[in-house]
């Protein structure tokens, strides 16, 4: 027999706070256009994208996220010293050690927090959603707050006619605490590392480095194939999460899928025969694709504004490079 204790965490765990921090710049398409053949109609037909937000010097990674956390924070109404691990999903942190989640648990002020960095792209948020509910099921941190952050800017080839008009920057976080019944459903995810080519860093940083090529590193992807895949094998998974949860999507108040993009949301809501009662975020109208951000943001943004409410059944996935994806039903804070 073993004589190790049983854990003592909570029986479940919810999200109880959410925040948002979007860069002051707002960029419009006439901004993009000024490095690509295009129009703004093309870009918006294409993405549904109007506007997004750039990040000056001193919206740092850290700046950002200490913002949104501050926010998520005051919200679940609990203090900074009561977070026990701080997770943050980045892939335009450029600092390959420390991780920076160590530099915002402490400049937030928590005990000594427990604090790393996950890569995982578009699918982040979602990642780490699923590691801070184990956290506090498990009882090894009674709240987790859980980051999503981005500088994509400083990935985007602005003359890359595919991919300049898309990304956008911004940090969004939320707290994930103790429940007294089911409030976050089973995570589906997974990746598919044979397709891991269609959304990539353009070369490795060694190669920038050596001067083998003279163009800083940056995101591209094929856009057909990520559409094809985004809109048929996701909208699978999202299907998937529904029922691990026991729902099905009468039973929806919300849909908070990555945004990407506006056409592949559509596309999703289609194939999934969403009820018009369904609320859909569509916040890459005026934020961009802002990867790991654009979960805790959309969800921001709807409970903000009204659109959503406290208490509300949502259905959020991410997915993106690696491929990587994860799904999930949760009740909207």
């Amino acid at each position: 027999m073993s004589k190790i204790k049983p854990s003592k965490g909570a029986p479940y765990a919810r999200i109880l706070g959410v925040g948002g921090y979007r860069p002051t710049r707002v960029v419009p398409n006439e901004v993009i256009l000024e490095t690509i053949d295009s129009s703004d109609e093309w870009i918006r037909s294409r993405s549904g994208i109007e506007t997004r937000h750039w990040a000056n010097d001193e919206e740092t990674v850290a700046a950002m996220s200490i913002e949104a956390s501050g926010k998520a924070i005051a919200d679940a109404g609990i203090s900074v010293e009561q977070i026990g691990a701080v997770v943050v999903s980045t892939v335009s942190h450029f600092k390959q050690t420390p991780a920076v989640a160590t530099e915002i648990a402490d400049k937030l002020g928590t005990d000594k927090a427990a604090a790393f960095d996950i890569s995982a792209g578009c699918a982040g948020f979602g990642y780490g959603l699923t590691l801070a509910k184990g956290m506090v099921v498990e009882g090894s941190a009674e709240y987790v707050l859980v980051i999503g952050v981005e500088r994509l800017s400083d990935l985007t080839d602005l003359e890359d006619r595919a991919t300049a008009f898309l990304f956008g920057d911004g940090a969004g976080a939320v707290v994930v605490g103790p429940s007294a019944e089911p409030a976050m459903g089973p995570t589906v995810w997974g990746s598919e590392g044979d397709k891991s080519d269609t959304i990539k860093q353009t070369v490795p940083w060694t190669d920038y480095r050596d001067g083998e090529v003279a163009k800083f590193p940056a995101i591209t992807q094929e856009g057909q194939a990520v559409f094809r895949w985004a809109v048929f094998e996701m909208a699978k998974v999202a299907q998937q999460a529904l029922d691990a949860a026991g729902i099905s999507s009468d039973d929806l108040d919300v849909f908070i899928p990555h945004q990407a993009n506006e056409r592949i949301i559509d596309s999703m809501v289609k194939t999934l025969k969403l009820p018009e009662h369904v609320m859909v975020a569509r916040d890459v109208r005026t934020t961009g694709n802002t990867s790991a951000a654009s979960i805790p943001l959309a969800m921001e943004r709807l409970l903000a504004t009204g659109e959503a409410k406290s208490g509300d059944t949502a259905l959020v996935i991410g997915f993106g490079a690696g491929l990587v994806y994860a799904a999930t039903v949760v009740t909207l804070p």
